[in-house]
């Protein structure tokens, strides 16, 4: 039914729908849609894609039910052995609420844990619904920061952490 496809920078275009089609929808009662537009455009450009693939070691993966891609993942290692981190993993909205991120989310654990993960890491602004879904999952509030994406915009996260 659902099936997870590796990436290359082929399917960088796949990455960038999904993001367009996801974001809005996530995070239009946090955030304001210009720093949706913003934050779509510095993360998901091409230029951007390409770099976090070839340069910075980020596997992504794309979910697929029959008929098309309905999610996409990014991970890679830390600067600390063992510990990963899950940069990006967004759902198409219809498809939330189904056990569908359960089971991304599991794909990906498996993924980190055979590279030698023991610890996975992500980022969730504090606002977002996802940080109660991630906790179901055996996440904890590990740490908190804020980022200056500029433009005058500010990340507000809080940083989670799952033992492997």
């Amino acid at each position: 039914m659902y099936r997870v496809k590796s990436t290359t920078v082929a399917d960088i275009p796949v990455i960038q729908e999904l993001s367009k089609r996801i974001w809005k929808p996530t995070y239009k009662s946090i955030l304001e849609p210009e720093q949706v537009d913003y934050m779509i455009d510095m993360m998901y450009s091409t230029a951007s894609l390409t770099k976090q693939i070839t340069e910075l070691q980020h596997k992504y993966i794309i979910l697929q039910d029959d008929k098309r891609p309905i999610g996409y993942a990014s991970y890679s290692p830390t600067d600390t052995e063992g510990v990963y981190k899950l940069h990006k993993i967004y759902l198409d909205p219809s498809y939330q609420g189904k056990g569908v991120g359960r089971f991304f989310l599991d794909t990906v654990i498996r993924q980190v844990k055979k590279l030698g993960a023991t610890i996975l890491e992500l980022d969730v602004n504090r606002y977002n619904k996802a940080r109660f879904f991630y906790e179901k999952m055996g996440f904890t509030v590990y740490n908190e920061k804020d980022t200056d994406i500029g433009n005058g915009y500010l990340m507000e996260d809080y940083i989670m952490r799952k033992s492997l």
